[in-house]
């Protein structure tokens, strides 16, 4: 309750869009493999910043 109104932060934010998006690559890859490339290769660049955001918090 006492969390409500607190705000995502980038990494929580960035872990969401990736999980939504490795469902849609799930779910294009049985109808168009081209698409599911696409946004596989999308994923994958937002899982470079979650990396770099995750590296970042480790060092401080």
């Amino acid at each position: 309750m006492f969390g409500l109104f607190k705000k995502k932060s980038e990494l929580e934010r960035l872990q969401k869009v990736y999980a939504e998006k490795m469902s849609e690559v799930h779910k294009l890859s049985t109808i168009d493999r081209r698409k599911s490339d696409v946004a596989a290769a999308e994923a994958d660049a937002i899982a470079q910043k979650i990396a770099i955001l995750q590296n970042s918090q480790k060092s401080n």
